[in-house]
């Protein structure tokens, strides 16, 4: 005998709301096995990603890694051509070099100018003394004076120039620093320790300054968010205890603790007059992985696996039988 359709509708009902029985169930037999001074929440456990981005604008070389490879950091993962910057940079040598000649010129300019000065004081000295006994005049003394005035007047003058010339030399050598950075920078490197996620760009293309080339993915810096009531929210302290099993790896109890609590609720009714109403402030909790726990177990856990995290609420209960550490 074929069913009608009313009847297949009851029938979808009835199992909809005893699936919907059962879940309430299991979820109030889980509270009631849960301690009293921890509390729980699900989530997906998410690993920190960072872009690797050139500074400059260029065309990429090459690109070393491929995606799901493991980098070190500061290792170099890509290169832009810079066959232009090392030809500046030899031009900006160049330029040091021609500064600290002339440097050196003024500076034996400065040498003759002080030995000149020299001469003069000689020469003047012998004609004052030679202007007292009355064997020459006085105008030789005064031509003597001008001469040594003169000289004086060349050795200010030398000092200007070695300073100009110094002054020549830094800007050169600022220049040609300033343009190795920038051949640095043609060096895109690992800013962390990580896996390739996603390769973003390829040899030959052009990337603009701030153009991604690679996606790097933390493995020892996961974490988890969880959202809970306020009467637990109000409990959770920064740093306290926590635990996350993932779904894919039951056996396996992740150490962490709370990194994050959010300093107002996220869900929040339009009014939150009655206490019923204010039960449904919900508040947004990080909890932080182990970093120690994911190096050892570097491919195990992964980003996206979602789980369950438990908080310790109090931090005198003790963790369960199946939540313990090495007796923590």
């Amino acid at each position: 005998m074929k069913l009608s359709r009313l009847g297949k509708s009851l029938i979808f009902l009835l199992l909809a709301v005893l699936t919907a029985a059962i879940a309430v169930y299991l979820y109030q037999h889980r509270a009631v096995e849960l301690p009293a001074g921890l509390a729980t929440g699900n989530g997906r456990l998410e690993a920190t990603e960072v872009d690797v981005a050139s500074k400059i604008a260029g065309r990429l070389r090459e690109v070393l890694p491929r995606e799901g490879d493991m980098v070190a950091v500061g290792a170099v993962v890509a290169r832009l051509d810079a066959d232009d910057l090392r030809a500046q940079v030899r031009a900006a040598e160049a330029q040091v070099e021609q500064a600290r000649k002339a440097v050196e010129q003024t500076q034996a300019g400065m040498r003759k100018s002080e030995s000149d000065v020299s001469l003069a004081g000689k020469t003047l000295k012998r004609s004052e003394e030679l202007v007292n006994k009355g064997f020459i005049s006085r105008n030789k003394l005064d031509t003597d004076l001008t001469g040594m005035e003169g000289a004086m007047a060349g050795v200010a003058q030398a000092r200007g120039r070695i300073g100009e010339a110094d002054a020549a030399v830094a800007a050169a050598e600022a220049k040609r620093d300033a343009l190795l950075v920038t051949l640095a920078d043609s060096e895109l490197k690992a800013p962390i320790s990580g896996r390739v996620l996603y390769r973003l760009a390829e040899p030959g293309e052009v990337l603009a300054a701030g153009g991604k080339a690679l996606t790097l993915l933390d493995l020892t810096d996961m974490s988890m968010t969880i959202y809970l009531p306020t009467d637990q929210a109000g409990r959770v302290v920064l740093g306290s205890a926590a635990r996350i099993v993932l779904d894919a790896l039951p056996e396996q109890v992740i150490p962490a603790h709370v990194s994050f609590v959010a300093p107002k609720a996220q869900f929040t009714p339009r009014e939150v007059e009655t206490r019923s109403e204010r039960e449904k402030l919900m508040f947004r909790i990080k909890v932080k992985a182990d970093p120690a726990w994911l190096a050892a177990h570097r491919d195990l856990a992964k980003g996206g696996m979602p789980g369950v995290a438990w908080v310790r609420l109090d931090p005198d209960v003790a963790w369960p039988a199946k939540l313990a550490i090495d007796g923590q």
